[in-house]
């Protein structure tokens, strides 16, 4: 279970961690450092401290002395854990392989496959093999556009961009193309905007006009709205790779470091929403192509945008949602419950009905579906 920290605890250990975590990330191995519970002999202490992430712990006689991380800052004590954070997006050399969920969806929504429609050249080093890689993520929700009010999906950076060498105007496709997607017959939007910066790794594209959808989480259900991540929270989210998982919020204090190749190198993330794992219902909470997905709470609340992972299934990583949405100038798109009719009552025999609203090419209709009355 996570350990929910105090206000007076949190507000010892944070401006320490802020104040040291610049120095730590600049160790050879650190990958990230936040606040949590310290972990003795693999139990947990109940003692709040300082946590250094580190790719591989090593015996103090391997590391110079400036490269140790010392036993307290600041008088909050430190603990070293084992973690490798990637990125949550994934690639092919134009190969098929095997997906867990790479169907086309003739109703967007979120919770689905979808990628860039071009490919992109990589070689060695970032790759074994030179070659064009095709990737693939997860539209996470879909959202409108602050400005104009145009119908948008929003996702990462890393997945709609995938390097510097992205466009505006860059097509997408669902699935995407290593799910089956084709690049030409299978687009539905176009990349409009992007942000890579120290909070959110986010991207929007802008829907195709003629293309349905709907504002909902697949195998989920209506996107509520959203509120902040709060350490403790029952979470869950659907992806392309693992579909339906849950976890629990451990911090909203995580600051990582991530490589993104060539051209971008690595970037700093802070103020993220750490994710443990509920291991008694997801063997993990995300894998590679589950970038993009959003995390809700169990009212269906966004409360991050999925981004990176522990290679070992153990932790993910989010944007913080309202942060994300700000800076990529969009509001989450929400179904509005239905309007209560407006006779209060009917006659025994009398049909009654409830108005649903569905998003079709020409706008917003409404349907009064008629659910009970004799036939």
């Amino acid at each position: 279970m996570t350990r929910r920290f105090s206000h007076e605890e949190l507000s010892t250990i944070r401006p320490v961690k802020e104040s040291a975590e610049d120095d730590l990330l600049a160790r050879p191995g650190v990958v990230g450092v936040d606040i949590g519970e310290k972990v003795s002999r693999g139990n947990a202490t109940g003692e709040a401290g300082i946590l250094v992430f580190v790719q591989r712990k090593k015996p103090l006689a391997d590391l110079a002395p400036e490269d140790v991380v010392p036993p307290d800052i600041g008088g909050v004590k430190t603990d070293v854990q084992e973690m490798e954070i990637e990125l949550q997006s994934a690639m092919q050399l134009l190969r098929p392989g095997r997906q867990v969920d790479g169907s086309a969806y003739p109703v967007l929504a979120g919770g689905i496959s979808m990628g860039p429609a071009r490919s992109v050249f990589k070689e060695p080093p970032e790759v074994e093999e030179p070659g064009e890689y095709l990737f693939v993520g997860t539209l996470g929700a879909l959202v409108r556009d602050r400005a104009g009010g145009a119908a948008m999906a929003m996702t990462n950076f890393h997945v709609a961009c995938v390097d510097d060498s992205w466009s505006e105007g860059d097509r997408m496709v669902q699935p995407g193309r290593p799910d089956g997607g084709h690049g030409t017959d299978d687009q539905f939007g176009s990349l409009t905007r992007a942000v890579l910066s120290e909070d959110t790794d986010g991207a929007v594209v802008t829907i195709d006009e003629g293309r349905e959808w709907e504002a909902t989480v697949t195998g989920i259900g209506a996107v509520a709205g959203s509120i902040p991540a709060e350490p403790g929270m029952e979470v869950q989210k659907r992806g392309r790779t693992t579909e339906h998982t849950f976890g629990t919020v451990a911090s909203t204090e995580a600051t990582i470091s991530l490589d993104y190749g060539d051209g971008l190198g690595s970037r700093t993330f802070r103020h993220q929403v750490r994710i443990s794992t509920d291991t008694a219902r997801s063997e993990r909470f995300s894998d590679g192509g589950d970038s993009g997905s959003v995390v809700m709470d169990g009212n269906n609340n966004v409360v991050g945008l999925l981004f990176a992972g522990a290679t070992d299934g153990s932790a993910t990583f989010a944007n913080p949602v309202a942060t994300a949405l700000d800076e990529l100038g969009v509001d989450l798109a929400v179904e509005q419950e239905a309007e209560p009719p407006e006779t209060p009552s009917e006659s025994p025999g009398e049909a009654s009905g409830t108005n649903i609203t569905i998003h079709v090419p020409s706008g917003n209709v409404t349907i009064n579906v008629v659910v009970g009355g004799n036939s």
